[in-house]
């Protein structure tokens, strides 16, 4: 009687996948932080890990990039590491000698990238997404074959930051929930990811530490897709409102 063969095919392991994604993310940002000295280009290393690993596991309809940000008004965000923002139904997104600009209407959410998360980091991206945040958005009704929706609500944009390790023990305690509590609801972050410790989440009612986490840039990357799931679609542009500027 013939011996039954072995099944070739591979037994896949669901964690062991998703073990590997946060080890990958982690071991980048670590040899940045051990094999370059000079602190712009380890900051440069770390906003390219992130970008990537969006650009790599993000549903298509969202774009990451280094970008500025700028409204109707001719206001401008200033810089963000790592902008999350439409690319479905945003009708343009300049590119001006190699930076990128993204119309107010399109962005999703901003973070800022750095080796360490400190007390002047949490301030600087709570600045950041709050020069975001503040800019106007224009939402025009929606036409359709029996008459028009009315405009959309604007959605909230969610504010972050994303490191490889903390400057406080522990990595995410009380001081670190105790800075990001500080400022007014446009400066408000609300989820960030320590690679080598945890990440953390905030809403109207407080912020919370996920950690110690085995894996939390795999943590992290699955509820800022169940957060972008959860938020609507960027409205409809009012693209005359940008045009009028052409008359300048």
């Amino acid at each position: 009687m013939k011996k039954a063969k072995k099944s070739s095919v591979a037994k896949w392991s669901l964690p062991t996948v998703l073990a590997g994604l946060h080890d990958d993310i982690q071991k980048r940002l670590e040899i940045a932080r051990k094999t370059l000295v000079h602190p712009v280009a380890k900051g440069d290393a770390s906003e390219e890990v992130w970008l990537e690993l969006f650009k790599t596991y993000l549903p298509q309809r969202y774009q990451a990039a280094k970008a500025f940000v700028v409204d109707s008004t001719g206001a401008f965000s200033e810089q963000i590491d790592v902008l999350v923002f439409d690319r479905q139904y945003t009708p343009f997104i300049f590119k001006y000698n190699g930076q990128t600009i993204v119309p107010a209407e399109g962005v999703y959410a901003a973070f800022e990238a750095k080796q360490t998360v400190t007390s002047g980091l949490v301030k600087y991206a709570q600045t950041k997404i709050a020069s975001v945040r503040r800019l106007h958005r224009t939402s025009l009704p929606i036409p359709h074959a029996g008459g028009t929706y009315p405009p959309k609500p604007l959605p909230y944009i969610f504010g972050g930051v994303l490191s490889f390790e903390s400057n406080w023990k522990p990595g995410l305690g009380k001081p670190l929930l105790k800075a990001l509590a500080k400022g007014d609801p446009d400066r408000r972050l609300d989820i960030g990811c320590v690679a080598a410790h945890g990440m953390f989440t905030c809403n109207a009612t407080g912020c919370h530490d996920i950690s110690p986490l085995k894996k939390p840039a795999t943590a992290f990357l699955f509820e800022l897709i169940a957060l972008l799931q959860n938020s609507a679609t960027v409205p409809m542009i009012d693209v005359r409102a940008y045009a009028k500027w052409l008359a300048h």
